[in-house]
Parts: C-alpha cells; sequence; structure tokens
C-alpha cells in the first residue's frame, strides 16, 4: 500500500491504496465521491473526467498514486454551495438543465467537467458551436443527441462571461 495526500474539491485528503488503484476508483471508493463515473474503462467515453490541476483529465487514465500531492475538481466541487447542502447550481449545470443537455444523466458530470475546460481554454476568445462540438470529440452520450448538449455548453458560457458566437 502507499499512502497518497492530495487536495480535492478544496479539501486536504489522503489514503492508502494500491499502487496499481485508479483514479476514479479511489475517488468513488475510497473518498466516496460518486459523481464521477466509470462508463467504458477504456478512457473513450469521457464519464469519468475530473480536473487536475484546472485541466480536464479522463480519471480512469490515471493512477491515484500519480495525483499524489495533486489539486483536483470533481462534479461534486464545481457548486461549493451546493456542497454545502445548498441548491444553487454552477452556471454550466444551470445551463445543461436549461437547454435539456441531459437525460439520463450518465455522462453529464464528465460533459459537465469538460464543457468546463472549453470554456476556460477559450475564454479569451468567441466560442462557437464548431468549437464545443469538436472539443466535446471524448465524451460519449447514448441518450439525449448532441445538439441540446452543445447548446449548454454555449449558454453556460456565455453565463459565465465567455464570448459565443
Amino acid at each position: 500500500m502507499t499512502k497518497i495526500s492530495l487536495t480535492v474539491n478544496g479539501t486536504a485528503r489522503s489514503g492508502d491504496v494500491e499502487p496499481r488503484t485508479l483514479l476514479v476508483e479511489f475517488l468513488r471508493n475510497h473518498l466516496g465521491l460518486t459523481g464521477t463515473h466509470v462508463g467504458c474503462d477504456t478512457s473513450q467515453c469521457g464519464a469519468c473526467t475530473i480536473h487536475l490541476n484546472g485541466k480536464p483529465v479522463k480519471s480512469c487514465t490515471i493512477l491515484a498514486v500519480q495525483a499524489d500531492g495533486q489539486q483536483l475538481t470533481t462534479i461534486e466541487g464545481v457548486a461549493p454551495t451546493a456542497q454545502q447542502g445548498g441548491d444553487a447550481l454552477h452556471p454550466m449545470q444551470a445551463a445543461f438543465k436549461e437547454c435539456h443537455g441531459l437525460q439520463c444523466g450518465f455522462c453529464t458530470p464528465g460533459m459537465v467537467m469538460s464543457a468546463l475546460g472549453i470554456v476556460e481554454r477559450h475564454k479569451n476568445d468567441q466560442l462557437t458551436e464548431a468549437i464545443v462540438r469538436h472539443e466535446l470529440e471524448g465524451n460519449l452520450c447514448r441518450c439525449t443527441g448532441y445538439q441540446g448538449i452543445v447548446n449548454a455548453v454555449l449558454m453556460g458560457a456565455k453565463n459565465m462571461g465567455v464570448r459565443v458566437a
């Protein structure tokens, strides 16, 4: 077993893990953060997307020991007021609700985390539908079709102050 320490959603966390433990398994099974989903186990679907040091990554592709000392944000940490028992949503989460960018909800946490990464990368540009579609290629949804998701990303970006075409 290896002891790791990291900051998750602004809180220092630690645990003992086997060196082969995937980060997604550590988040779900050791920390109880079940909003990060395991979809395909092959890094194809994006359901396990989190932010590692501010950048979106698929947590099924990283060993927990590789995250030692790092800063992580999961879907549970996106809207801290909601995490603390409130009902406020992050503007991106609200946009997914408003634009019907979810149906069964399985892919939604990964989609939201990826969308926040897209917005961060393009905050000084003009975000377009083409950019959103291209950058969401690593995330799969089997229920909604993608128009509602694309609309949600664009609305969320606009509500976050990003220029949208």
